[in-house]
């Protein structure tokens, strides 16, 4: 009865350190994933040339990304008339990406921008149509 007794303890003692490593920025980073998911976070995706420092290939939107694979990134932009474009970037030893969050909670879901830049970043305004 003692060893059922300890084993239980035991594994109430894991669980509750399973929990408690579960932290609110856990929470918020899941979430504010699932919003970005969701079209619903302005973004800035720029694939840059890890040689050279130049900046590639850039999306400015609301868009849903899969990083999965290594030697990929997928990035699906959600249309006004609720069509989907899919863009897939190939990745290198060369390159490098980074994700820029640029919203908050009001943004156009259905506006997104492609550039592929072999200069720079440029900067750039984004407007709402009305």
């Amino acid at each position: 009865m003692k060893k059922k007794r300890k084993a239980f303890v035991t594994v109430i003692m894991a669980a509750c350190m399973t929990l408690a490593g579960c932290t609110e920025a856990n929470k918020v980073s899941y979430n504010v994933s699932e919003e970005a998911d969701n079209f619903n976070v302005l973004r800035r995706f720029a694939v840059i040339n890890s040689r050279t420092d130049k900046v590639e290939f850039e999306v400015i939107g609301a868009f849903s990304l899969d990083a999965a694979d290594n030697e990929k990134i997928s990035i699906i932009c959600e249309m006004e008339d609720g069509t989907y474009k899919k863009h897939i970037i190939g990745l290198n030893e060369n390159t490098m990406y980074v994700i820029e969050d640029l919203g908050g909670a009001k943004v156009n879901k259905y506006k997104y921008e492609v550039n592929y830049i072999p200069e720079s970043i440029v900067p750039f305004t984004v407007t709402e149509k009305e």
